[in-house]
């Protein structure tokens, strides 16, 4: 029976010789794996298992001067739209050997906190900012900031790469979807007026709407602002309320329809209503609610990839955009 070197006592040139490369291509592939030929890595790949040999990844970070970590700054990290996010991020570090840390962007006051202590070199080789809102004043004119980029969110006029789905995109298919089933008085449950979704979910709900009369609801992404559009519908007079509503995300749909139904008012019978971000929740309601879905996961894992090789000083797209999809469920019907 072939041997196998015993776990931990491994060394690179046992890799080496096992795979039939080089030591230095071997370190290579471990260290840099996108210039290596595929077949190469498998084999390479194929005689670490085998071997049981085991990175230092201390004594590399510290030849390199790199911490070995990456940062993903979010806003408001008890929501749950993140988690999927966070988690494909965290899959893709692992792969190449880097740890995650994350880190809220609010206080618990809900202001912005100083972003100063995420950007130090000395505690991060890169940085994902999921926070639209966060102040640029921190990130501009800084020589000696890690490599950063901006996933979900951005921040307008800031030069840094962005991975993202196409917002504009999510509120057409939103619209279209409540207007091809006869729907001539559409009701948007809104972000903050500021922020960059609010801005591209709106230009695509208003591009879609055609001759549809809109009625628009003041919102922040948060159970409450859904709640209190709730409040707001029932408060018009019947022949006012719009039997079709978009809230810009889940949450807010969500708090909305309980508002209505806790009223004794029927979904979608009373009103259709579609969601965004297709969080897991949503589909377990009832009725299950129609949403935008973004690719949660996938984004996660770009923008891990994509920090990745910005730190590894390859060149990256300014713009990698994910496409939305519909997800047809019980919250929509023709009007009454």
């Amino acid at each position: 029976m072939e041997s196998r070197t015993p776990p931990g006592r491994a060394r690179l040139s046992d890799v080496a010789q096992r795979a039939g490369v080089s030591a230095s291509t071997v370190s290579r592939v471990l260290s840099n794996p996108g210039v290596v030929a595929e077949a190469t890595r498998e084999a390479v790949m194929q005689a670490v298992a085998e071997t049981g040999y085991r990175m230092n990844h201390a004594a590399r970070n510290l030849r390199k001067q790199r911490t070995g970590c990456v940062v993903a700054l979010v806003p408001n990290l008890g929501n749950p739209f993140f988690a999927k996010i966070l988690d494909g991020m965290g899959r893709e570090l692992a792969g190449a050997g880097y740890d995650l840390l994350v880190a809220d962007t609010l206080e618990d006051s809900g202001r912005h906190t100083r972003l100063d202590r995420f950007l130090d070199p000395s505690r991060a080789d890169g940085i994902i900012l999921l926070d639209g809102l966060a102040p640029f004043g921190d990130l501009a004119g800084r020589a000696d900031l890690p490599p950063v980029i901006t996933a979900c969110e951005w921040i307008e006029g800031a030069d840094m790469p962005r991975v993202m789905l196409d917002n504009r995109e999510g509120g057409r298919l939103a619209v279209a979807h409540l207007r091809d089933l006869g729907h001539a008085h559409i009701g948007l449950i809104g972000g903050p007026p500021g922020n960059v979704l609010h801005k591209a979910r709106r230009k695509g709900a208003m591009q879609a709407a055609g001759q549809a009369r809109i009625t628009e609801f003041p919102g922040d992404f948060t159970l409450q602002s859904g709640q209190q559009a709730a409040l707001a519908w029932r408060a018009l007079p019947p022949s006012d309320r719009p039997t079709g509503i978009f809230a810009f995300s889940d949450e807010m749909a969500c708090a909305f329809m309980s508002g209505l139904q806790r009223a004794g008012h029927h979904v979608p019978r009373d009103v259709s209503i579609v969601g965004f971000d297709d969080i897991e929740l949503v589909s377990h309601l009832a009725p299950a609610l129609t949403t935008i879905r973004q690719p949660k996961r996938e984004i996660g894992r770009k923008a891990a990839r994509i920090v990745l090789d910005r730190i590894s000083g390859r060149e990256i797209p300014a713009v990698t955009l994910l496409e939305p999809r519909l997800m047809e469920r019980e919250t929509t019907a023709p009007p009454p």
